[in-house]
């Protein structure tokens, strides 16, 4: 069985790449089960560069095959904001509360309609041989009062007009196969089994 290290700490997300990684064959461990704690600087000014210099900087480490991501919200209405910025966009303390209640107010002195805005996830993959990298997206609209308790960020504010719920009022399945993180998943595994 392959070892596959998941650059993260993130709960939520490792079980997700466990969910989908795991029937392939592959033991997957996260920087916590390995004890590995530094904090990587995310220099990059994209996601895709930013998943990079998290791959590369555990690759480096452990010499092992790894799967890094960087993901986040971007808004139409505010020029792709907050983008990189998604996980600290309301500071250096910043919170998911405070991420939602700045982005609600951004939003609301606008006065606009509608918020078309998609999440992105870009992940890239290292071993000793070759980088795969991906990127997944899930279309949607801000909506500006939060609903639903099942998700984490923005979950809350993020709208599906197909389902006419926000992420966080779909069940934890529902959600994972729909994910900007499920999507590049399943366009990562299509790479590995080549």
């Amino acid at each position: 069985m392959t070892r596959l290290i998941i650059a993260t700490h993130n709960k939520h997300k490792l079980i997700e790449f466990k969910d989908m990684l795991s029937p392939l064959g592959y033991e997957v461990v996260s920087l916590f089960d390995l004890g590995y704690f530094n904090e990587i600087e995310e220099t990059g000014a994209s996601f895709s560069e930013n998943s990079y210099i998290k791959a590369k900087t555990i690759y480096d480490h452990f010499h092992e095959a790894v799967i890094a991501d960087d993901s986040g919200l971007m808004v139409d209405a505010l020029g792709g904001l907050p983008g990189i910025y998604s996980h600290r966009y309301s500071g250096e303390n910043a919170t998911d509360k405070s991420n939602r209640i700045k982005l609600i107010n951004d939003l609301k002195s606008l006065n606009l309609k509608h918020y078309p805005a998609r999440f992105i996830c870009d992940i890239t993959y290292i071993d000793n041989n070759k980088t795969i990298k991906t990127e997944g997206t899930l279309e949607g609209e801000i909506v500006l009062e939060e609903r639903g308790d099942n998700g984490f960020g923005y979950d809350p504010i993020f709208y599906l007009k197909d389902y006419s719920k926000c992420v966080a009022e779909l069940t934890e399945e529902t959600k994972n196969t729909l994910s900007h993180r499920h999507n590049a998943l399943i366009k990562l595994i299509e790479e590995l089994k080549k």
